[in-house]
């Protein structure tokens, strides 16, 4: 499900601690899917938030997390 799909017309504000966790954007390199979440800096561990289908769903997610930027990881 989308960031912006049907069910979830308003926006989710996400939940992470900002000390121990970034929030990242996992690509795939087949398919190019994109899934929005947040990793743990000390271990790596990836949790995952939401499926990214357009550029305006990942500028809602940038916006809601309050970061100029989000890296991409493949």
């Amino acid at each position: 499900m989308g960031l912006l799909s049907r069910k979830n017309r308003q926006e989710r504000v996400p939940e992470y601690d900002r000390e121990k966790e970034a929030p990242v954007v996992r690509c795939s390199i087949c398919t190019g899917e994109m899934v929005a979440g947040f990793k743990d800096t000390g271990t790596g561990h990836f949790r995952e938030f939401g499926l990214i289908r357009s550029q305006e769903e990942l500028e809602v997610f940038r916006k809601s997390c309050g970061v100029s930027s989000v890296p991409k990881e493949y």
